[in-house]
C-alpha cells in the first residue's frame, strides 16, 4: 500500500513555477507550494504474498488498485 502526492500534478506545479521565472519572477519571492492531491495505491497480489488481507472499505478509497 502506498499514500503520497500525485506525481503528475507535482510536475504541473513545477511548470507553472518555470513559467513565472521565464517571465522575470525572482524564485525566492515565488511561494512554496505544498502538494494538493494525494493518491492511495495497493498492490493486492504482493499483500496476498505476505499473507495480509486488505479490508474492503480500503479497496473502496484507493485510487487505484493492483490486482
Amino acid at each position: 500500500m502506498s499514500y503520497g502526492n500525485n506525481t503528475a500534478d507535482l510536475f504541473r506545479s513545477g511548470a507553472s513555477y518555470v513559467d513565472r521565472i521565464l517571465k522575470g519572477a525572482k524564485p525566492d519571492e515565488l511561494p512554496v507550494q505544498l502538494p494538493t492531491k494525494y493518491e492511495m495505491v495497493i498492490n493486492l497480489k504482493t499483500a496476498e504474498a505476505i499473507g495480509l488481507t486488505i479490508p474492503a472499505s480500503y479497496l473502496l478509497r484507493a485510487d487505484e488498485v493492483i490486482e
